[in-house]
Parts: C-alpha cells; sequence; structure tokens
C-alpha cells in the first residue's frame, strides 16, 4: 500500500472496532468450591449470577455503544449481535473525535460497519481505503491470527471474541470483591437497580481466560505497560434479570478508557454473512506487506509503531 495512513488505519480497526462495538467476555465459572461442594453465595451475587444466566439465554440484543479511550479515538456504534451459536452480528460504528476520527477521515469517511462472524470480524472502509488496497473494500480479522500478532493481549483477545456475550460487565462485578448496589434508577424509561463494583483486569483474565500460565504472565507485564490496573464498573439491570446499561471506566498509560453501552430488545433476530471473498483483503495479508515478524515479509520493517498492531490493549 502507498498510503502510510491506509495501513495505520487498517490495523487500527481491529483493536478499536472490537472494544467499541462488542463487550468480549469468557465464560465464567460456577459457584464451587475448590473441593466440589457448594459455596454461600451473597444476596447481590445471587442477582448477579441470575443476570448473567438470563442474558446469556436471550441470545440476541441490539446495541447503543458509545466509548472514549484518552486522545486516541471518541466513537459511537449501533447494531444487534447474536451469542446463541458464536458471536455474529452487525455494528455501524462512526468515529466522533480522537487521532482514530483524523486516520478515518484522512482513509475517506469517518463511519464503518463491523460484521462479527464466530471465526473473524470484518470491517467495511470506505472507496478511497480500496484504492489503496487493491480495491477491496473489507480487511478480514481472523481471530486466530490476531492472537498471533497480537502477543499475550492478541491470544486474550482471540479467546473472549470466541466465548462471548453482551453480558461482560455482569461478569466483571461477579469477580468484584467491593461491589454494592447503588439504588433504583430508570434507564430507557424502564425501571433498573443499579449496582457498581472494581475489577483487577488481571485476576480476571485469569480466572475467565483458557490462557496458559506463560500468556497470562505476558498479558500481565502487557497491562503492567500499559498503565492498566483496574476497571471500575456499573450495570444495571431490569425486573427481568436482563442487562439494560453497562459503564466501564479503567485509567491507562495513554489516557482514560470509558465505554458505554445500552441494551433492548432481547431476543431479536440477527443475520451476519461473510463479505464477498472478491471485496476482502484478509488482516494477515496487511501484516505481510508492513514486514511484520513471522508474517513472511521482513523487507517494509516492524510494524511495532503502527496503531494496534502490537498489543489489543495499550494500543
Amino acid at each position: 500500500m502507498k498510503s502510510t495512513t491506509a495501513r495505520r488505519t487498517a490495523l487500527s480497526v481491529a483493536v478499536v472496532a472490537a472494544l467499541t462495538g462488542v463487550a468480549a467476555c469468557g465464560s465464567s465459572k460456577g459457584d464451587k468450591a475448590a473441593d466440589g461442594g457448594a459455596i454461600h453465595v451473597s444476596p447481590i451475587a445471587a442477582v448477579l449470577r441470575t443476570t448473567e444466566q438470563s442474558t446469556d439465554k436471550a441470545d440476541s440484543a441490539k446495541v447503543r455503544s458509545t466509548m472514549s479511550f484518552g486522545n486516541l479515538m471518541s466513537a459511537t456504534g449501533t447494531g444487534a449481535l447474536t451469542w446463541a451459536h458464536g458471536l455474529k452480528g452487525n455494528m455501524t460504528l462512526t468515529y466522533t473525535g480522537g487521532q482514530m476520527a483524523e486516520m478515518m477521515r484522512a482513509a475517506g469517511t469517518s463511519t464503518m460497519e463491523a460484521r462479527y462472524l464466530p471465526d473473524a470480524y470484518y470491517a467495511h472502509m470506505s472507496d478511497t481505503f480500496a484504492q489503496k488496497t487493491g480495491g477491496k473494500h473489507w480487511v478480514r480479522y481472523a481471530y486466530a491470527d490476531l492472537a498471533k500478532y497480537g502477543g499475550a493481549s492478541g491470544s486474550y483477545v482471540k479467546d473472549q471474541f470466541q466465548n462471548s456475550t453482551p453480558n461482560q460487565s455482569v461478569k466483571l462485578l461477579l469477580a468484584s470483591h467491593d461491589v454494592k448496589k447503588v439504588g433504583e434508577e430508570t434507564v430507557s424509561g424502564v425501571r433498573t437497580t443499579h449496582y457498581v463494583g472494581t475489577v483487577n483486569v488481571a485476576d480476571f483474565a485469569g480466572k475467565s481466560s483458557n490462557l496458559s500460565a506463560d500468556q497470562l504472565a505476558a498479558l500481565k507485564k502487557q497491562l503492567d505497560q500499559a498503565g492498566i490496573t483496574t476497571d471500575t464498573v456499573d450495570i444495571w439491570i431490569n425486573d427481568q434479570n436482563l442487562l439494560m446499561k453497562k459503564t466501564e471506566r479503567a485509567d491507562t498509560a495513554k489516557g482514560t478508557l470509558t465505554s458505554t453501552a445500552y441494551y433492548s430488545d432481547y431476543g431479536v433476530p440477527v443475520s451476519a454473512e461473510a463479505p464477498p471473498a472478491g471485496d476482502t483483503k484478509d488482516f494477515k495479508d496487511l501484516m505481510k506487506s508492513l514486514g511484520v515478524p513471522g508474517s513472511g515479509n521482513t523487507s517494509s520493517g516492524s510494524a511495532t509503531s503502527v496503531p494496534g498492531a502490537g498489543t489489543g490493549i495499550s494500543s
């Protein structure tokens, strides 16, 4: 590709689309003691567990989201997702500020369609971008490739995508040691109960993922380098034990990361198919053109300076 901006945008989309469009989280552990016996569950934990299960069984929902990350980006997202048989769905992402918005505008648009399938997600780019990528409008990010090029955090992203539901924050609060009930509030015209707590991110990754001990150690190192320790989580639950809203806030070395999502229309029909192969460029091929180690071409230098290429967390 001739355009550095186009290269940077393609590789940044992997991380930003993941963070903006989907709340990804692995399956939580059951309430069992180390010896296999049942353990005491607090009233709040019981409510959260019921909400996690109810939301999981609902299979699909419409999603509205906002996100900001220091001066890197701010964005909004709308769409619908299903998690009945692996993650599938569509989100329209609009970049409203920061470096990502500038890069997207330079690539011809500030709005992008993200399409999620169980093994990969796809980002639809502009005609301007396609002119620099052999006429291809879609970039395919296979989760296995994100793991390959993203180090420990890439493996974590892959693990979470392949086991994701939209109730990440419920599972996060189940891992919190200071969760509390805030009170009754109205969200989108619906009466809800508000809960809040903080979570140690590295500890949660160890409990909720399938990473090896070495991968977890490397992930913790990346989190430390990114300045990420805890995540403050708020959730709002309706009287049907369904998640209606969540917010998350984490301080990082590159600024504060905040996200908010609203969920509605649980059970809505959702369908998504892979874009035409002839209009799709694979992420790993873009990596080869940048000379990323292990991609088969090292002539054009390292990708370590490209946002999103080195880590899915600290980009």
